[in-house]
């Protein structure tokens, strides 16, 4: 994926979001990560650095994190936000193409990361990245990588057909590539085993409820706009949509909507004996 391709996200997202992916994130896949005395930890895709600010007081002792981005706004705030987590912690940042890691590029990088960014790649750059983690030897820990299912309750008829419309948008199609969508875990740990790491699936769940109305509102508006791309503009049905947004909108406001959005995290580790 070229930088130019690269989606951006509004930071506003990304905080808003913050809390929900580091209540859902694996911590036990953190506790089976080798141990390193001074770690170097490039997380691809860092955004506005949640990834970081999640683990590195996880992971403990002396650390320099690369921060790697298409976007240089999301990387000066990155940066910035990782001031203070501790005087062990080293910084800096590197802007360019997120998914064309070589095995050079990871000379002397003990660690791997990445959040929410699976589901942007396609077989190719999947390949690519497991093949740059195992020729390198370097662990990779990539969390919350969407897994295709969405539950919300009260149940209504249409969920089930907006969750199989959404997850047909993740897979869409960019200057000829196509993404790999809700079955990106799938086939990353499929491409890390393939060369002969071993790898472990968790899954990681967003459960929202009255506590998360905001989240809940701005994921709602996102998850029904991109689904109603695939569901045709006949007027009928773009009319039960918008009903069913207001609907949903005005339970969440209500603090009567829970949702639970599942996603997967994966740790992928080079040379394991099977």
């Amino acid at each position: 994926m070229s930088v130019a391709e690269a989606p951006r996200y509004a930071s506003s997202w990304l905080d808003l979001r913050e809390p929900a992916d580091a209540a859902a994130r694996a911590t036990e896949l953190v506790d089976e990560l080798p141990t390193v005395p001074d770690q170097v930890i490039l997380d691809i895709g860092c955004g506005t650095g949640s990834m970081a600010r999640w683990l590195a007081p996880r992971l403990g002792g002396r650390q320099h994190w690369i921060m790697q981005d298409h976007d240089a706004d999301l990387l000066d705030f990155a940066a910035a936000s990782m001031i203070g987590t501790g005087a062990a912690i080293t910084v800096e940042t590197r802007q360019g193409d997120i998914t064309a890691l070589t095995a050079a590029d990871l000379d002397g990088v003990s660690l791997v990361t990445a959040s929410a960014l699976l589901d942007l790649l396609d077989t190719d750059d999947a390949g690519r990245l497991a093949e740059a983690c195992v020729e390198s030897g370097t662990p990779a820990l990539l969390t919350l990588s969407v897994a295709g299912r969405a539950e919300l309750t009260p149940a209504e008829p249409l969920d089930g057909p907006l969750n199989s419309a959404f997850n047909d948008h993740l897979r869409h199609h960019v200057a000829g590539r196509t993404l790999l969508g809700a079955d990106a875990a799938d086939a990353v740990a499929a491409a890390f085993t393939e060369r002969g790491a071993t790898v472990k699936a968790v899954p990681s769940l967003w459960r929202l409820g009255s506590d998360h109305r905001e989240l809940i509102a701005e994921w709602l508006r996102g998850w029904v706009t991109a689904a109603s791309t695939r569901l045709g503009r006949d007027a009928a049905v773009e009319h039960e949509i918008d009903e069913y947004l207001r609907r949903r909108l005005a339970q969440a406001e209500a603090g009567e909507l829970t949702v639970t959005v599942h996603h997967t995290d994966l740790l992928a580790r080079p040379g394991d004996p099977r």
